[in-house]
């Protein structure tokens, strides 16, 4: 049967991961028969799973019949040391960049090849831009993400270009052998930074925030290109970096995993 032979070689664990992963921020609620579809599982396996899901707190059912993320899966995100240790060190030299650059200010680990955004501060004065608190985004076109790829071990900025970069701009750094050219002179000045590379209007400057002298997260700004003064970026955000390292330097609650 069709519905079967979707179902083969995928455990029960995988697919309720897959019926979890269904959801995303272009799709925070979802019918079954979307969940179905989205998972790729029969429409009676979701139906099950979903059932089980929302017993256990990770899906909600709501009035119309759509379903999201329930408040278990949220309890125990809070709960990864990214956010209980990277996050609660860094969030006081966050708001403290916020108050005095207006700009959004942003934190990004590396999973992979994407920036997951730890946090994002922003408010009426800062440009609107696509990162977004638990979103992911590119490497290359971003601050953060270049700052967290040039302290990428080789093989993994070798895949990475190998997996081809996409040209979100014209401004996008998209040919490989530049993009290793830029990235050593990350590392070489401690800083990274962008202009309308990812979105048109704004550019960013970013700086890796170190643990135990090694790289575990990127600290960075955005702002609009007209107003983007790189090396002022970098005098604010310099300190606050070093200071959230103290803090990790000082607790064994994050390490980083990046792969």
């Amino acid at each position: 049967m069709a519905g079967n032979s979707r179902e083969s070689g995928r455990t029960v664990t995988g697919r309720a991961f897959s019926v979890l992963g269904a959801f995303d921020a272009e799709s925070p609620r979802l019918s079954l028969t979307e969940i179905s579809q989205r998972a790729d599982v029969p429409l009676a396996t979701a139906h099950r799973l979903v059932g089980e899901l929302e017993t256990w707190g990770a899906l909600r059912r709501e009035s119309d019949g759509r379903y999201t993320i329930g408040l278990r899966l949220w309890e125990l995100g809070l709960l990864a040391p990214v956010h209980t240790g990277l996050r609660n060190a860094a969030m006081p030299y966050m708001q403290q960049l916020h108050e005095q650059t207006g700009a959004n200010v942003q934190l990004a680990v590396r999973d992979g090849p994407e920036a997951v955004y730890v946090e994002k501060l922003s408010g009426r004065r800062s440009i609107p831009i696509l990162s977004r608190s638990g979103g992911r985004l590119p490497l290359h076109p971003t601050g953060v993400g270049k700052v967290l790829l040039a302290h990428a071990p080789r093989e993994v900025v070798q895949d990475y270009c190998a997996r081809g970069l996409v040209r979100y701009t014209p401004y996008t750094v998209a040919e490989p052998g530049r993009l290793v050219r830029e990235l050593a002179g990350v590392r070489q000045r401690d800083f990274a930074r962008t202009a309308e590379e990812m979105t048109f209007g704004s550019c960013s400057a970013a700086v890796p925030v170190r643990e135990d002298g090694e790289v575990v997260a990127a600290l960075g700004l955005v702002v609009q290109t007209a107003q983007a003064e790189v090396a002022k970026l970098v005098r604010a955000l310099a300190p606050a970096a070093e200071a959230i390292g103290r803090q990790l330097d000082s607790s064994t609650v994050f390490r980083s995993e990046a792969d």
